[in-house]
């Protein structure tokens, strides 16, 4: 049985498991199948905002899409939900992340 196929059988038996939806954006992220990637991301984001290692990765994907302004809206967002979890880790990747891609990144 594949990853994608185990994952959802995880997935049938608790749809709510933010952990194994992510793990499905994850695995579609990796196979190169930004829809399905793009549709776990965004469902986490909207559903379970609390789950704050989604923005990163959310902002990552739109960015190679060339989707600059969601990328940012998507930093923004996780920087504020990384700040009210209390998770300093998360907020200073996803700070570096909106520096990077709003042009700002210390390597310029």
């Amino acid at each position: 049985m594949d990853r994608i196929a185990t994952l959802q059988a995880f997935l049938k038996d608790d749809p709510d498991d933010p952990f194994t939806r992510f793990a499905l954006a994850q695995e579609h992220a990796k196979r190169g199948e930004t829809d399905e990637a793009l549709a776990y991301y965004e469902g986490l984001v909207r559903d379970r905002p609390d789950y704050v290692g989604t923005y990163y990765h959310l902002g990552a994907l739109y960015r190679a899409l060339g989707r600059d302004d969601d990328a940012l809206a998507t930093y923004h967002d996780g920087v504020r939900a990384a700040t009210e979890a209390g998770d300093a880790h998360a907020r200073a990747e996803l700070q570096s992340a909106l520096l990077e891609a709003d042009g700002l990144g210390f390597d310029d």
